[in-house]
Order: structure tokens, then sequence, then C-alpha cells
């Protein structure tokens, strides 16, 4: 087991666009912030075949513990995906959110209480 807390970033280039270098230093900047140690930071552009599936793999291969991401649009329908959110927190930087792997969709808005 390690001592600290591991985590990859993650993003799409065509999202990103030439704010790319930018959000690598966000996702550096919040993983140093909420104590982890970042392993890498994976680039996916438009044309990457299941892209979820295959960074479902990393997380697995590389056993970290969050993702972190500069915003849910660097995901299909700007939604968090519940196969990721199985196997690691999901972490953004805008806005400031984690999703814990206990916590699984519907995601409850604020107020409202999470039901299975």
């Amino acid at each position: 087991m390690r001592d600290i807390p591991t985590a990859i970033g993650y993003l799409r280039r065509d999202v990103s666009g030439f704010r790319q270098d930018w959000d690598e230093t966000r996702i550096r900047s919040r993983a140093k912030r909420l104590g982890y140690d970042l392993a890498k930071i994976v680039v996916f552009g438009p044309d990457t075949d299941a892209p979820i599936e295959r960074l479902v793999d990393v997380v697995r291969k590389a056993d970290v513990d969050a993702v972190i991401v500069p915003s849910a649009t660097h995901f299909d329908g700007a939604e968090i995906p519940a196969p990721l959110v199985k196997v690691a927190e999901v972490i953004t930087v805008d806005p400031e959110q984690t999703y814990a792997r206990w916590l699984l969709p519907p995601w409850p808005t604020a107020g409202q209480p999470h039901t299975s």
C-alpha cells in the first residue's frame, strides 16, 4: 500500500485546444493541493476509440486512486462516466468537485439525499 494516494490526469486534446498546457498545469496543481502523487496525464484525441474503456484500463493498470480532469466537458455529454467512478474517484478542477466511488449516479443535487 502506498503512503501517498496516486492520481492520473485526463484530458481531451480537442476540448483543451490551445489551453492544453494550462489544463495540464491546473491538473498538476489540483493533485498537489489535494495531496496526490500525479503519476501521469493521459491525453486522448477525438478519434480515440472507446476512450472511457481505455481510461479505465489505464486506471486499473496504474492502480491509482483518482482521475483529475479540467472539467466534465472532457467526457462525452459532459457527464462523469459511472464506469470510471467505479474504479477511481473523479476530481474536476472547474468546478472543484469530487465524484466518489461510493456515490454512483444519479448524482444528487444540492439539498437532495442520494438514493440507490
